[in-house]
């Protein structure tokens, strides 16, 4: 299974990405999806899941109204939506795969993207 992101870029705050992540091989419509981030200096956090119908959708509070995960199972994709973005924003973005209906935590995702630079400038 590979995952590949992509949409990352620089951007000035206040303004939007959409980020990507296309999975290949393996059963993307039975994977639970995650996005997480890691700003320079610091460990990796969990951003948003997505369960495996879409049905359960989970933030981290610093982002919470501010992106929207989806999927599209027939693209074999998962989208983070990040808007009103902010410089502490600013970061390699992840996508992770996780062989469970829901997200179990970022302990139990099988499988990693590269990731994706965000930088946002003030």
């Amino acid at each position: 299974v590979q995952l590949q992101a992509s949409g990352g870029g620089l951007v000035q705050a206040g303004g939007s990405l959409r980020l990507s992540c296309a999975v290949s091989g393996g059963t993307f419509s039975s994977y639970a999806m995650a996005w997480f981030r890691q700003a320079p200096g610091k460990e990796r956090d969990f951003v948003a899941a997505i369960s495996v119908g879409a049905s359960s959708v989970s933030y981290t509070s610093s982002v919470k109204g501010r992106a929207t995960i989806s999927r599209n199972n027939a693209e074999r994709t998962v989208y983070l939506q990040m808007n009103s973005l902010k410089p502490e924003d600013t970061a390699v973005y992840y996508c992770a795969a996780q062989r469970r209906t829901y997200y179990e935590g970022h302990r139990a995702m099988d499988y990693w993207g590269k990731g994706t630079l965000v930088t946002v400038s003030s």
